[in-house]
């Protein structure tokens, strides 16, 4: 059956602008990562394994190096060209994995596994091959056509051939940074990255056989324009992904140091970074993708598009995800392991990382318990995200409308702004409302109205437009 594209209402007066465009979380966990706490231990980690329902794994393994520095980028990273640093650092990754394996007994299938960094594909063949095999020794994988296993590439690193060996090594699901093709917005980023290897990289892929592409684009970046920004959609458009990844650039010097290279001046105004994100949406819907929600796009016979239609769509801490009911299990440092009602966080710092290790400890750094509050909330900031409304008769085990008074009043002025609209079984987000969806949510998030679990500082987050 054809689908056709529905243009999303993205027009926004000034004033709507100036009230909505505010610091807000990005809603991949409630509570947010930011309220994870030292005074979480290895011991809380292991209960909630002991505790946890027998259910599938997802896996997510953290490789924190890349041989150069793209400025504009807030992850967890090492910029280095000495490639031994690798080796040390998956020989304390087997250590981890031979800890947490045998916690899970006979109940370790996995059927989600995600390589990112830093730069995943920085490891040799020979070392992606030995980490792999340390994974399936200690834990059981799914049969390829059942399982998701992807790896986040850099296209200036990865060769065509490279391609075909991670397919050969059990990968199905390729992700790649483009951020823009235009070359004085790369030059200003410091990643220069020509249109014809993107694209070499994403044929190698389909010849291959990867199941599922997806493209990551950045609107904001120093230099950008609509113009640019059309310009780059246009081709991604003709390169025809499965999956786009629209994200809007966070410039905060502050907090990471690698943004201090951009300057201010070169930002794009609030004004152009909002014309970009309506180009995006209807430039990428026009073409048939559907809007997932945020700042991600699918085609219709996606898993992800066919997740959100069913009602199965769900979030964690890599974004959308098709695998709701799966514990997260997050290997390397700085990772973040999602497990039956908890959060918890390994050392952010490789040093830390090691000692811990060293000792024989799991390198938890800091986590959180979540109370029946919590996961109440996270059920519906979940629904928000995910499915765009909120059916009360799904949170039976409370009296919705006394429950969240406070909350629903502070909707209603939302409501006039046509961000949503209130029914008699629950409530619908608009079209409209969709672009604003972290506002909704900021709404039910109960931390905002608290100080963090670290210190009486607010946390900083990137604006919500």
């Amino acid at each position: 059956m054809a689908v056709i594209p529905i243009k999303p209402l993205v027009q926004f007066d000034e004033d709507l602008i100036r009230r909505l465009n505010q610091s807000g979380p990005r809603y991949t966990s409630y509570p947010t990562a930011d309220r994870m706490h030292k005074e979480f231990s290895e011991r809380d980690y292991y209960q909630a394994v002991l505790r946890r329902e027998l259910k599938p794994l997802s896996v997510y393994v953290h490789i924190p190096f890349c041989e150069s520095l793209c400025y504009y980028c807030g992850c967890n990273k090492i910029i280095t060209r000495d490639h031994s640093k690798a080796h040390d650092y998956l020989s304390y990754l087997y250590r981890e994995i031979a800890l947490q394996g045998p916690l899970f007994g006979r109940d370790r299938r996995v059927e989600q596994l995600h390589f990112g960094g830093g730069t995943p594909t920085y490891l040799s063949d020979a070392q992606m091959d030995e980490l792999l095999g340390q994974l399936r020794q200690h834990f059981d994988f799914a049969p390829d056509e059942v399982g998701e296993y992807s790896i986040e590439v850099d296209p200036r690193t990865t060769s065509p051939e490279r391609i075909h060996t991670l397919r050969r090594q059990g990968f199905n699901r390729l992700s790649l940074g483009v951020q823009d093709f235009d070359p004085d917005v790369q030059a200003a980023v410091n990643r220069i990255q020509p249109e014809e290897m993107t694209l070499g990289v994403m044929q190698a892929a389909r010849e291959a056989g990867f199941r599922s592409i997806s493209v990551d684009l950045i609107y904001g970046l120093p230099l950008q324009s609509a113009a640019s920004m059309e310009r780059t959609l246009d081709k991604v458009v003709k390169a025809n992904p499965d999956r786009i990844a629209v994200y809007n650039y966070a410039h905060l010097p502050h907090l990471f140091k690698s943004q201090r290279l951009i300057p201010t001046e070169q930002i794009p105004a609030p004004e152009a970074k909002l014309e970009m994100m309506r180009l995006s949406i209807e430039r990428l819907v026009a073409a048939g993708y559907v809007y997932i929600g945020m700042d991600h796009f699918a085609k219709p016979d996606d898993e992800l598009a066919v997740a959100q239609r069913e009602g199965k769509l769900h979030r964690n801490f890599q974004g959308y995800s098709t695998h709701a009911e799966a514990d997260l299990v997050a290997l390397g440092v700085s990772a973040i392991s999602a497990m039956a009602g908890t959060y918890s966080q390994n050392e952010k710092v490789l040093a830390d990382y090691y000692a811990r290790l060293d000792r024989r400890e799991l390198p938890i750094a800091r986590g959180i318990v979540l109370d029946d509050d919590d996961i109440l909330r996270r059920r519906l900031i979940t629904d928000l995200m995910c499915n765009f409304e909120l059916r009360y008769a799904n949170y039976g085990e409370v009296d919705f409308a006394s429950y969240f008074a406070d909350e629903l009043a502070a909707l209603k002025p939302m409501e006039a702004d046509g961000l949503l609209s209130f029914e008699a079984d629950g409530l619908r987000v608009s079209q409209k409302g969709r672009l604003v969806i972290r506002n909704l949510c900021m709404v039910f998030d109960r931390y905002l109205k608290a100080p963090r679990a670290e210190g009486p500082v607010q946390p900083r987050y990137s604006r919500t437009l």
